[in-house]
């Protein structure tokens, strides 16, 4: 399966939220050639772990990949850039805004001999507006966008995400505009600039808690593990660990009750509906983890999936890939460096008709691609008067 794969897409992204964003369409099929510095590339070349000198974290988000190296302040190189974007379908790029602009790779720039291109900047903040000049990372926008502030427990310090949530949520944004606007352009003939911002993809994924706002005019407050409608929703402690306990509705806190012994809460007023849990949610907090006090975490798991109540073990990662539904769903592949070294990584999480996307391509070496993709460029029609010598 993939859709993308008459799909050139050029990237002149580094570290996170670019290069997920054209993994993503690379894994679809598309034919994505990353433009890297000279000297040294992506900068998550060099993030460890390194097994026989390549980034095993660079690997995990640039797979299915082509890699060229040009320095873009060199009038030669500038030129290829200018040419790849001519044979393209889509421009991804993640630098600050303005940088673009001076090399004369903006939208505006090159969209004039070629209406059709999709043209996707992710930044910080937006390409234009108050803040568009200030840099940005995943933490700093976490911390802005709210989501610091209701992460982690009531009275502890500021907590990100462990996962860097505002970077791949702005890539996964990305992509689907990408491949929405493809259909414009297929539709119509008319390309377009994206303007993927870290805020807002990071405000939009919190619906929930700017309508909460909105609604009641309160900041969202800090819970923990817990929910703020709905209740028991929470990490519980047991006698060797945590379990985390999901019952959403009447007839699942029935069940949970039923779980621990104390039908009794079911008919009781403080406890009659999720909204009334949720504001009694501490006394009912302690009443389950009294009950569950002296029950190890498999008895408890055991108990509630009986009962058809949602309920997980608080996993390492090392414990969530040896999951039995990971290893049916394939998602867990080989990958081989291009060093030789044999690893594994996490596929596409997609199946169309039961199957997970393959990969096609290794995550590439620095520069692997240059006599292949300026060879290809030689004989492209729009090269602006450039000879395939100087390609």
């Amino acid at each position: 399966m993939q859709p993308l794969k008459d799909i050139r897409v050029i990237e002149f992204c580094n570290v996170a939220a670019g290069p997920y964003c054209g993994m993503l369409l690379a894994d679809m099929g598309a034919d994505v050639i990353k433009v890297e510095h000279p000297d040294g590339g992506d900068n998550m070349r060099a993030w460890p772990p390194i097994s026989d000198g390549y980034s095993e974290n660079f690997a995990s988000i640039n797979r299915n990949k082509r890699s060229v190296t040009l320095n873009l302040k060199a009038p030669d190189d500038l030129a290829r850039a200018r040419a790849l974007i001519d044979s393209a379908d889509v421009v991804l790029e993640n630098n600050r805004p303005g940088v673009m602009e001076r090399l004369g790779l903006a939208y505006r720039d090159v969209s004039k001999g070629h209406p059709q291109l999709v043209y996707c900047s992710i930044s910080a903040f937006g390409q234009d507006g108050p803040r568009s000049r200030e840099a940005g990372y995943d933490l700093t926008l976490q911390a802005m966008s709210g989501v610091m502030s209701v992460t982690g427990e009531p009275a502890g310090n500021p907590v990100k995400c462990g996962v860097p949530l505002s970077d791949f949520a702005t890539g996964l944004y990305g992509a689907f505009a990408i491949a929405s606007a493809l259909r414009e352009v297929a539709a119509t003939g008319r390309g377009v600039h994206i303007d993927t911002s870290m805020l807002g993809s990071s405000l939009a994924i919190s619906a929930l808690q700017t309508s909460h706002y909105f609604g009641s005019g309160e900041d969202p407050m800090k819970l923990g593990s817990a929910h703020p409608r709905n209740a028991p929703y929470e990490a519980f402690r047991v006698a060797d660990g945590h379990v985390a306990i999901a019952a959403g509705n009447n007839t699942l806190f029935a069940r949970a009750c039923e779980g621990i012994g104390r039908e009794d809460l079911v008919g009781q007023t403080r406890f009659s509906t999720n909204v009334l849990r949720a504001e009694n949610q501490a006394e009912l907090k302690a009443i389950f983890e009294g009950a569950l006090a002296d029950k190890d975490v498999n008895t408890v798991l055991v108990t509630f999936r009986g009962l058809g109540v949602a309920c997980a073990p608080i996993n390492s990662y090392s414990q969530a890939l040896a999951d039995p539904q990971v290893a049916f769903m394939g998602w867990v592949r080989p990958l081989t460096l291009p060093g030789g070294h044999e690893t594994r990584t996490f596929a596409s999480p997609l199946r169309f008709n039961g199957k997970t996307a393959d990969f096609y391509r290794c995550p590439p070496i620095l520069g692997e691609h240059n006599d292949e993709v300026f060879s290809e460029l030689a004989g492209h029609a729009a090269l602006r008067g450039l000879t395939p010598k100087s390609l």
